[in-house]
């Protein structure tokens, strides 16, 4: 992989961070979720905004 520029590193900096908060967000609202569906819902979403930043850490490696 080529070497990244400063700004190609800090736009994947901040979809990191982005992908995280999304990750909170979307587990604590399927804690909230007292809808079997929703709360599923809301689970593999939180799964994916993982998934989604862990393939963009591995950017990093």
């Amino acid at each position: 992989m080529q070497n990244l520029t400063e700004i190609e590193l800090q736009n994947l900096k901040h979809l990191i961070e982005y992908q995280e908060i999304n990750y909170q967000k979307l587990t604590n609202y399927s804690d909230y979720a007292v809808d079997p569906q929703i709360k599923q819902t809301f689970t593999k979403a939180a799964q994916d905004s993982l998934n989604t930043k862990e393939k963009l850490i591995s950017f990093l490696n």
